[in-house]
């Protein structure tokens, strides 16, 4: 998805013959020869490549190609879905689900209204499928509409004495802080430039940081996407960061009035406020946006809330709070030690501020 944005559609032809799909019969196919075809002659582009510039320029043309006919296919079916059913609200799973470039393309492009896709769409998700076929199937338990939004903080629930035990036992490495005002004095560090781990409630489901194990910064700063990969993420520099947004100031910088509760949607920034957040703002102006609601997160909300005040701007950098390769922290231990690897200037752990020695 972030790669795409720097492609062309040079190979878009040519990957018309990896697969099959149908808007008139709803039908997609895709064999081993199509994967063996596509296979062929993606190695065959990329060992042409005369140098580094021309290898990253090919990948993205190739990125681009599959992300064109990943939003072709999916708009098609879509499209055979609604005609089939007329009905305008739309849930979808599986890991494609998790392709929130074209998740948007669905609400711009077809005639569905609302779009629900559960945060844990790919095989994660199994678990939740699980419990409902549990519950109403073997169950009998009767089907009803959802009276609230769906929560994706399903993790576990630490006690004050894992905070504790965690803060004792890096103690003679830490300092520790529990202010009066903890968005506020946050909100300050971050407009100063400061990088932050965050550290608060029950982990989030899915593959998305969604604010209770993340990092967070500062998407005013131009340099702070690159500062956070030099110094943090050491990943690949096509990749963006996500903005996450107070709800009630989604429309005033996203071309998007649907909600984004889970980072399922990357909706163009308007281009007026693209030097507001340029950390955050893609390389062909969108964001893959994170929709802070009070009654989802109203800890994030709150920090937010504090942040908007601070510097007029509603929208913080976010991204998952971990070590490149390493896996999202999910306990209070995990969370000091990965801070100490890291180089994050604070760790907000609950109700403290923490930094190093």
């Amino acid at each position: 998805m972030g790669l795409a944005a720097y492609g062309q559609d040079t190979y878009v032809d040519e990957f018309s013959q990896f697969y099959e799909c149908s808007a008139e019969t709803g039908s997609y196919k895709l064999t081993r020869e199509h994967i063996s075809l596509m296979n062929t002659f993606i190695d065959r582009i990329l060992s042409a490549a005369t140098n580094d510039h021309d290898l990253f320029q090919r990948k993205a043309n190739l990125a681009y190609a599959g992300q064109y006919h990943t939003e072709d296919a999916i708009i098609k079916l879509c499209r055979y879905l609604y005609k089939k059913t007329k009905v305008d609200t739309l849930c979808l799973a599986g890991g494609v689900a998790l392709n929130s470039v074209a998740n948007y393309k669905i609400l711009e492009h077809t005639p569905f209204k609302k779009i629900f896709v559960q945060p844990a769409a790919g095989d994660a998700g199994t678990a939740i499928g699980s419990a409902l076929y549990g519950n109403f199937i073997i169950g009998d338990q009767p089907w009803q509409p959802a009276n609230s939004f769906f929560s994706p903080y399903l993790g576990k629930t630490y006690s004050n004495d894992d905070v504790e035990d965690a803060l004792n036992r890096y103690k003679d490495v830490i300092t520790v802080e529990e202010p009066v005002d903890l968005f506020g004095m946050v909100s300050k560090k971050i407009a100063e430039g400061n990088i932050i781990g965050f550290f608060h409630g029950q982990s989030e489901i899915g593959p998305r940081a969604l604010g209770n194990r993340s990092i967070l910064a500062d998407p005013r700063n131009p340099d702070m996407k690159d500062t956070i990969n030099l110094r943090i993420k050491h990943r690949e520099p096509f990749r963006p960061f996500a903005p996450i947004i107070l709800e009630e100031h989604q429309t005033q910088y996203f071309a998007m009035e649907h909600p984004s509760h889970y980072m399922l949607f990357v909706p163009p920034i308007h281009d007026a406020k693209h030097e507001v957040i340029p950390s955050v703002t893609h390389y062909d102006g969108t964001g893959r946006v994170q929709t802070i609601s009070q009654k989802i997160n109203p800890v994030l909300h709150g920090l937010l809330e504090a942040f908007y005040k601070e510097t007029g701007v509603p929208v913080l950098l976010n991204t998952s709070f971990n070590d490149n390769e390493e896996p999202i922290v999910e306990s209070p231990m995990d969370a000091v030690k990965c801070f100490l690897t890291i180089d994050l200037d604070y760790l907000v752990l609950e109700k403290y501020i923490i930094r190093k020695k």
